[in-house]
């Protein structure tokens, strides 16, 4: 299928864009678009580690002077840029090579999708956990998460729906909000998060209510117009109501089961590991979501419930039944890392499948050699 988005942002469009534009000019013109992609993501991935070495339980921040060193935060500030740039001009540079492919595109969405919840949960450790005075608490992070992956579902979902991908305008505004809150905690350190900044509320305040705000009131009825704009002109992709609500089946699914996980928990899991918890949350929702990306691209329809959604529903049933007892915490990290370990080999899976297909190497411009 082609590949159609459209971008109506005005902070994209008339200010990020030109930077884009002149950044894309240095670079090499033999690099592989995906290699820029996935550059991004590692970048992600090693500043989510190093923050989660220094702030594995996400209360460093709530000490005071902090615990995490000042250097940790400009290298968020650092890598969160990289990533947006690298996200941001793989398209025009896989345009300006004339590499454009649905493996290209599979690839930046797939580890966008898994970027997402990465992105917050590192900014979490910047306004730290709910300690009676200050931070959040580890329910409203799960929440906040939520909120921000059924946003990403959402602009998935349309483009299922309608074919064009309307690029939502959280992204741009989250990504420069993130290196602003960095580089506001380098200058000012940890305790900028914990004094009232206006009324007697706290910067963390301001930002649920934008986010919230920005879901709720601008994407998700962004959404539903082009849905039913689409609908209109009579070019949606599916007939029926069943085939163009069906991806939104299992994503529902994963929330209310997980949602069920925190709520029950008897040694109330959330509270005790929620990095490993909401860690699990964004891979399971990645996962998903790669499936829906698949189907919207090759126009066939998801199944209803994903496979991982039977073992998840035994270890909840498990767990909030009492059955784990003191075992729910090891038997959630090794779930957390099976589940990790098969997102993973599904993605390796996929690109060698469509690296194959479209006779192209994934890092590499060069043509595969037919056999």
């Amino acid at each position: 299928s082609q590949y159609s988005a459209m971008d109506t942002n005005p902070l994209s469009v008339y200010i990020m864009q030109p930077i884009w534009n002149k950044i894309i000019k240095i670079v090499p013109l033999w690099i592989a678009p995906n290699l820029l992609t996935f550059s991004g993501f590692v970048m992600i991935l090693v500043n989510y580690f190093l923050i989660s070495f220094y702030d594995w339980d996400y209360t460093a921040s709530g000490s005071s002077p902090g615990l995490v060193p000042n250097w940790v935060w400009l290298f968020s500030a650092f890598t969160t840029f990289c990533a947006y740039a690298l996200d941001s001009i793989d398209g025009k540079h896989a345009r300006r090579t004339r590499s454009s492919t649905p493996l290209g595109e599979l690839f930046d969405h797939g580890l966008d999708s898994w970027a997402t919840s990465i992105f917050l949960l590192s900014f979490f450790s910047v306004c730290s956990r709910d300690n009676g005075k200050t931070g959040i608490s580890v329910y409203t992070m799960y929440i906040y998460l939520s909120i921000v992956l059924f946003n990403f579902m959402c602009s998935h979902w349309e483009k299922y729906n309608t074919g064009v991908l309307f690029l939502p305008w959280g992204y741009d505004i989250s990504q420069v909000v993130l290196i602003a809150a960095y580089l506001l905690t380098v200058a000012g350190g940890v305790e900028v998060w914990q004094k009232p900044f206006l009324f007697g509320y706290y910067i963390t305040d301001a930002l649920v209510i934008l986010l919230i705000g920005f879901s709720l009131f601008l994407s998700f009825p962004q959404t539903l117009y082009n849905i039913h704009r689409a609908h209109l002109k009579k070019t949606l992709k599916n007939d029926s109501l069943y085939e163009g609500l069906l991806p939104l089946v299992s994503p529902l699914s994963l929330f209310i089961l997980l949602t069920v996980w925190v709520v029950l928990s008897p040694g109330n899991i959330l509270e005790k590991q929620p990095r490993l918890f909401l860690w699990m949350v964004g891979v399971a929702f990645s996962n998903i979501i790669c499936k829906v990306i698949i189907c919207q691209m090759s126009s066939t329809q998801p199944e209803l419930l994903h496979w991982f959604l039977f073992p998840l529903a035994l270890v909840v049933y498990a767990a909030t039944s009492g059955l784990l007892g003191w075992m729910e915490e090891a038997v959630l990290a090794a779930f957390t890392a099976l589940l990790t370990v098969a997102h993973v080999h599904y993605g390796v899976c996929v690109g060698r499948q469509l690296s194959e297909h479209f006779n192209i190497y994934i890092f590499s411009l060069k043509k595969r050699v037919q056999e």
